[in-house]
């Protein structure tokens, strides 16, 4: 994962609760967490569009 192991990522924690602070973390998670999920959607929907836009042209084709 990136080369990051346990150690490193326990400091990333670290700095991040100094920076943002222990209350504010469930919030950038759950925010990240909704970005992501919305990333993942978009690049689905359009995946989905993109084969059925190469199969009407195969059928237009023949």
């Amino acid at each position: 994962m990136f080369g990051l192991g346990l150690p490193e990522m326990g400091v990333i924690l670290l700095i991040a609760v100094f920076i943002f602070g222990p209350k504010k973390i469930p919030e950038l998670g759950k925010t990240l967490g909704q970005a992501l999920k919305g990333f993942k959607n978009e690049i689905q929907n359009d995946s989905e569009a993109e084969t059925e836009s190469s199969e009407v042209k195969k059928s237009e084709g023949s």
